[in-house]
């Protein structure tokens, strides 16, 4: 039978992100194989193996560059690859793609494919050319070599990739739009009552949160009607939002932390805008889809992965990063203005069924891959 193989760098976002992607492959007589790191303990692993998808562990940390540790991730996908013998092989976010695109083409795989699904916390501009960037890079161009097809998620990104010379002149590269959305999945809700924001992301300063707590803040003194809510965690990044700080907004009536939710669909539908002023570098953030689906408006930032989910003035606003004052203004419309949330939430859907659906993505990726 031929095998496909999945290598992801969270077990988490496998079933969200690459579910639909997975079945597809299923459905054309591929044994679907995944590879993750503590993949076989976590909460996907049982929806996984319902799928008929086969878990792998393997040992990969999300963050850091320890150069031990990363060989023995290297090695590990090296047996492993070696024990499966699969066709195909796609790796997704920075690790999985550097190591496991080196090791299926150590292992002639014969169709080898990477997806660079945002550029986070290395390419952030204010870092320059420090020396994790430097480190990363240069993996990048070793191995990207090796894949026959890198996807990515926006046009900045490509188009980055090929002023730094970190693919090939003649390197084969596919922009997709994100990873989809499926707009059955994520229906139409009706708005609520009242004004309701919302921001869903990792707790992370490059995400924006403060920037949306700061806006919030402001807001709040003119509109004491309107909510602010936030779903998310904090997470080991140094960049994150401090327990401190997050316990502050939420003591002071700024913010409404939700936590960490399974299904942000009811989160969603308790909102009439949502709101995401990242600057992480982002491929195409999925929440943004998710709420597009769903019929609401968006406010989100000029930013590479960001800016294509909206038509600025269409189905939501485009804010400058960092930008407090231009965040707290866009949100300020949607106040003032009766109509614009549900106006803006109808076209938001439109675009996401013409452009972010799921199913179309996959076809395509699929296409691409030589799984028919």
């Amino acid at each position: 039978m031929k095998r496909f193989l999945l290598i992801a760098g969270f077990a988490d976002s496998i079933v969200k992100f690459r579910g639909r992607l997975i079945e597809s492959a299923a459905k054309r007589g591929y044994e679907v194989h995944v590879a993750a790191p503590e993949l076989l303990a976590s909460t996907v692993g049982s929806e996984l193996r319902a799928m008929g998808v086969i878990l792998h562990d393997i040992p990969l940390g999300r963050s850091g560059l320890n150069p031990f540790a990363d060989l023995r991730t290297l090695l590990s996908l090296i047996v492993l690859i070696g024990r499966l013998r699969p066709e195909v092989v796609l790796g997704y976010t920075i690790k999985p793609v550097i190591y496991g695109t080196l090791a299926a083409w150590i292992m002639r795989v014969p169709r080898r494919f990477a997806m660079i699904t945002g550029l986070g916390h290395a390419f952030q501009e204010q870092q320059g050319r420090g020396l994790l960037r430097r480190v990363v890079e240069y993996l990048y161009v070793v191995a990207l070599r090796g894949a026959h097809t890198v996807f990515f998620q926006n046009p900045d990104d490509e188009a980055l990739f090929r002023n730094l010379n970190i693919i090939r002149a003649k390197a084969r590269t596919v922009v997709v739009n994100g990873s989809g959305v499926d707009v059955a999945e994520y229906a139409v809700a009706p708005l609520p009552a009242g004004h309701a924001f919302l921001l869903i992301a990792r707790l992370l300063g490059d995400k924006g949160v403060r920037i949306y707590a700061d806006a919030a803040r402001r807001l709040r003194q003119r509109h004491p009607g309107a909510k602010f809510r936030l779903v998310g965690w904090i997470d080991q990044n140094p960049n994150a939002i401090r327990q401190d700080e997050l316990d502050g907004w939420v003591r002071d009536g700024i913010i409404e932390h939700l936590g960490r939710l399974a299904d942000v669909r009811p989160a969603i539908a308790d909102t009439s805008v949502y709101v995401l002023p990242s600057f992480y570098r982002e491929g195409t953030p999925r929440t943004v889809l998710e709420a597009m689906a769903m019929g609401r408006a968006v406010v989100t930032t000029d930013a590479p992965g960001c800016r294509e989910t909206v038509v600025d003035g269409e189905n939501g606003f485009l804010v400058p990063v960092k930008s407090a004052d231009a965040l707290e203004a866009a949100m300020e419309r949607f106040i003032a203005e009766p109509g614009l949330a549900a106006r803006m939430g109808r076209r938001s859907r439109e675009i996401a069924e013409t452009k972010y659906d799921v199913h179309a993505v996959n076809e395509g990726m699929l296409r691409e891959m030589g799984i028919q």
